[in-house]
């Protein structure tokens, strides 16, 4: 079978199909939260690893099931700040435009697991209009964020249609996608949805990305024909156990980033969604491991570690502190320095 005729993996039958996993329970998983692997994913799995850094972020366990008191269908508080279907609005300078529902890929420890799915239409045209006619009658908003949800699952005419009209709102400087595309299904980034993403205001595009092994050729070709586009790229990476928490693995992702001209934007400490806990480390862990990069890495190739508070609070960086309460500043190392 060619390339062109492969489709997705979608069920646990798929699944266990290619021999990724024989687990009977990966059906229960499977009915409550949305699978999808593409090929060009597939293809990036090392099925002689058992734990292959990207089979554990797209294909479920039946650790999925286990759900701790502390999590939440909406851990980061999206409902309690949406005053239009599609739009969140937590920051007074930006606001979230969520599109579509629907993703090329499915993470296993997606914070909006509960939202997303093949089920999850993208809006109508009526509630797309009453969306963008909010950021307009809203001058505070300076940023608008395409999320879902994956934007560019969109065709390229609809959302240059939306870029456009988005772009042409006075008080917009800038717009900004976030997206899985570029790394999960490379292909998609064609010649017309480069041109759909050029508007008269600049486009952002954060991708997400948690370990160097999902930067295929295939994917820098993506990545570079982005750039080379002049539309500038930042990355999100995931904190996740077993995938990306040790310094090394960080440092080579980060590092292929800023080969690629991607400039490591956040690292995002795990959310509290429902059967995710498998992924999650302690924030202890992840400033250990900032500490360290600090010490490794120009600031080209760091982001910022951050953690989004429970219930809507808002995202703040969670980094190590190197100014104490003595008057001292500590070093990357651990040894502390007066300072007048």
């Amino acid at each position: 079978m060619d390339g062109s005729q492969r489709r997705t993996l979608r069920t646990a039958t798929d699944l266990a199909r290619e021999g990724l996993t024989a687990d009977p329970r990966i059906a229960e998983v499977a009915a409550r939260y949305a699978i999808a692997v593409t090929p060009h994913v597939l293809d990036l799995i090392d099925r002689a690893d058992p734990a292959d850094p990207v089979a554990a972020q797209y294909v479920p366990t039946a650790a999925e099931l286990v759900a701790t008191p502390d999590e939440r269908a909406d851990p980061i508080g999206d409902d309690a700040h949406s005053p239009v279907k599609g739009i969140v609005h937590r920051y007074a300078d930006r606001a979230l435009l969520k599109p579509t529902h629907a993703c090329a890929v499915y993470c296993r420890f997606c914070f909006r697991r509960e939202m997303v799915g093949p089920g999850g239409a993208a809006l109508d045209a009526e509630e797309l209009a009453a969306a963008v006619a909010h950021i307009r009658a809203t001058p505070a908003i300076r940023e608008v964020i395409l999320t879902g949800g994956d934007p560019l699952v969109l065709s390229a005419r609809r959302l240059a249609a939306l870029l456009a009209e988005l772009a042409a709102i006075d008080h917009v400087d800038w717009l900004r996608i976030h997206t899985r595309i570029p790394v999960a299904e490379p292909s998609r980034v064609t010649d017309e949805l480069v041109a759909a993403l050029k508007t008269s205001k600049a486009v952002w595009v954060a991708i997400h990305v948690n370990h160097a092994n999902e930067l295929s050729l295939e994917v820098q070709a993506a990545c570079a024909k982005l750039v080379d586009a002049g539309i500038p790229l930042v990355s999100q990476t995931v904190l996740l156990k077993g995938v990306n928490d040790d310094a090394d693995t960080l440092d080579a992702l980060f590092r292929a980033l800023a080969k690629n001209r991607i400039k490591p934007y956040y690292l995002h400490h795990g959310d509290l969604a429902p059967g995710t806990s498998h992924f999650r480390t302690t924030l202890e862990r992840g400033q250990g491991l900032m500490r360290e990069l600090r010490m490794r890495l120009s600031g080209l190739a760091q982001p910022v570690y951050v953690l989004d508070i429970p219930g809507g609070a808002g995202k703040v960086p969670v980094g190590p502190a190197y100014l104490g309460d003595d008057g001292t500043v500590a070093d990357p190392r651990g040894g502390k320095h007066g300072y007048p």
